[in-house]
């Protein structure tokens, strides 16, 4: 008689600055680390929001969610472009800054984590790399 293994995730309920946070448990060490950074950075004057994932997680924080479908396609393609130079050159890390019109975006793949934290223009995205960076 074979025995069968069940999977369980643990999650716990963290409180920062007053905010409920669920974290699993069982979840990748240096995705829950990028996210609490995240979570910090998002408080910044004018930072709009981040997207976070990996290839089992996806966590998506945007002040105006309605940019939602545009911030998420720019966000891939960047990241698309950003694998392939990474995949090139045989990097751990890769950083691309694209700036609009009226905002923004530092996109880096850390590791299996792809991540895009968008800003106003006026925003120091270097600030921002250095409190992100491994």
């Amino acid at each position: 008689m074979s025995r069968k293994r069940i999977a369980r995730s643990t999650t716990t309920t963290v409180m920062i600055d007053g905010a409920p946070v669920t974290i699993t448990l069982d979840e990748d060490p240096a995705f829950a680390g990028l996210r609490s950074s995240l979570i910090e950075i998002n408080k910044t004057p004018g930072v709009k929001g981040y997207i976070l994932k990996n290839t089992t997680t996806a966590v998506i924080n945007l002040q105006n969610p309605t940019k939602l479908v545009e911030y998420a396609l720019l966000s891939s393609e960047t990241m698309d472009a950003c694998q392939k130079t990474s995949e090139l050159f045989n990097l751990s890390m890769t950083k691309t800054v694209v700036e609009g019109t009226e905002i923004k975006m530092l996109s880096m793949i850390i590791g299996e984590n792809k991540l895009s934290i968008f800003m106003e223009k006026t925003v120091d995205h270097t600030d921002i790399f250095r409190r992100i960076s491994p």
